[in-house]
Formats: C-alpha cells, structure tokens, sequence
C-alpha cells in the first residue's frame, strides 16, 4: 500500500491550493479515505472523509464550505480542494486510508501548506 501526496505549498490567505492523493497497492475504490492534518506543536486533527463511491463527504465545521473533498476511482486518486485559505490552515496535510469507521492503517507521507496573512 502507498499513498502519495502532492499540490502543497505556500498561499496567501484567500488564496486555493489543490492537494492529491495518489494511491497504490490496493483496491482503492472499496475503502473511505480521509484528510487529516496537523499543525505546528498540535496533535493530528480530521479534516475530511469520502465515502467509496465519492457521494458522501463529511468536514470539520471550520473547512465547511472552503474545502471540497473528491475522488477518481478511475485514477485511484483522492483530492481536496482548498479555497479562501486562512493562515490558521497552516498544516502537514496526509491522506490516510480507513481501516474502520475511525481507525486508519495507512498514511501517507504528507504535503505541506502555508497560508500566509
């Protein structure tokens, strides 16, 4: 298993940035993936979660209506789209694969983003 991810980097605030997940050595159409970040002397915090077949997203209220999560099965693939970025968005962003409703088994190594004021 591996997942990969990529379309981090610094921003201003306002400003979008379109994160990937590039997913390999499974079946990826037949797991919920997960957004997860984690901020500067912060512990990991759930950002956002899609169902297999891409029809049912879940956010954390701050990034409820600024973030949208996808993905293209097709592609093995998992995005999040990043829009009126806040300097308080300032992460490592992972994908992760859900190994159960709250549990996940599989990380990636991280894409880093900076919104700057």
């Amino acid at each position: 298993v591996q997942l990969v991810e990529s379309g981090g980097g610094l921003a201003q605030a306002g400003g979008s940035l379109r994160l990937s997940c590039a997913a390999s050595g499974f079946t990826f159409s037949t797991y919920y993936m997960t957004w997860v970040r984690q901020a500067p002397g912060k512990g990991p915090e759930w950002v956002s979660t899609i169902n297999t077949g891409g029809r049912d997203t879940f956010y954390l209220d701050s990034v409820k209506g600024r973030f949208t999560i996808s993905r293209d099965n097709a592609k093995n693939t998992l995005y999040l789209q990043m829009n009126s970025l806040k300097p308080e968005d300032t992460a490592l962003y992972y994908c992760a694969r859900h190994r159960s409703s709250d549990e996940y088994d599989y990380w990636g190594q991280g894409t880093q983003v900076t919104v700057s004021s």
